[in-house]
């Protein structure tokens, strides 16, 4: 199989349209569509199904994306461990993380990691914490910062970094009376916190007030300084928040249980020695080392 045809069908994938996966690329439409077309006559099946405005895959197609992807990440890891013997590691890692994790976390991470291994170049992404597991299981990233779930997914590894209590958050200027769980409550729309929250409402048999579903933590503290609501989020981010002072925690915080913060890998990722070499300093620098 073509690996350059890989990587066209999976930033095709990932961009759902012809001509954002041709930018991506550096080449014209015309040859992501020849490149999809010879894929789809080498394999016999309609890999995607295509209109004037986007492309969505088949149930083919997503199974062929599955195997490009672990092809693609073996064929990394293969030209990895040919440069392995050599003084200097040379490549590229794809990282995933919040906003605040950026900030909070990949200072520390990144700094010594660059010291050591100048030639690796960094691709990092950011955005809803709550995808971060779901993208390095996908083979989006190779390592990712992301809160730990209660059941880690088979064949992910976890090492962790920060922990921070998930507090609930009101407007500062606002009264906050007892029964605040009964106002207009802004939430994440998925991830730890979501499910911690629901969890807790079942068992205080309430029906919350739900006014917004929001992906990132950092939105919602905007929102609720804005006074939309009440809101939950972990306490590193309030605390890293330029809006800090425009909320207040709520006072008699239930117990919503540890938000764990770590870094995230698939186990058999770390064969690729840059990524293992930047996992390893991660462990070491948290006493973490097996």
């Amino acid at each position: 199989m073509d690996i350059h045809k890989l990587k066209l069908f999976t930033a095709l994938a990932s961009a759902g349209h012809f001509g954002r996966a041709a930018s991506a690329c550096h080449v014209s439409p015309s040859t992501i569509s020849r490149n999809l077309k010879q894929l789809e006559e080498e394999l016999g099946t309609e890999l995607v199904l295509r209109d004037n405005r986007s492309v969505a895959l088949t149930e083919q197609g997503q199974q062929f994306l599955q195997f490009a992807r672990e092809t693609l990440q073996q064929w990394e890891t293969f030209q990895e461990s040919l440069l392995a013997g050599s003084q200097q590691l040379r490549g590229q890692i794809s990282i995933y993380c919040s906003v605040t994790a950026s900030y909070s976390f990949l200072y520390d991470i990144l700094t010594e990691f660059r010291r050591h291994h100048p030639g690796i170049h960094i691709k990092l992404h950011t955005g809803d914490p709550a995808q971060a597991i779901e993208r390095v299981t996908a083979g989006f990233e190779d390592i990712a910062i992301a809160a730990r779930p209660d059941r880690l997914p088979a064949g992910l590894d976890f090492k962790p970094i920060a922990e921070s209590p998930l507090v609930f958050i009101a407007p500062q200027q606002q009264t906050v009376s007892q029964t605040w769980y009964q106002q207009p409550v802004i939430v994440s729309e998925e991830g730890l916190a979501r499910e911690r929250f629901n969890t807790w409402c079942k068992t205080q048999d309430l029906t919350p007030n739900i006014y917004a579903e929001v992906k990132g933590n950092e939105a919602i503290v905007s929102m609720v300084s804005l006074g939309f609501g009440v809101g939950l989020v972990p306490l590193i981010v309030l605390e890293n928040s330029p809006l800090k002072d425009k909320v207040q925690r709520i006072k008699h915080q239930p117990d919503l249980g540890p938000f764990e913060t770590g870094i995230c890998v698939l186990e058999k990722r770390l064969k690729s020695p840059i990524v293992s070499a930047l996992w390893q300093q991660i462990a070491e620098k948290n006493s973490l080392l097996p």
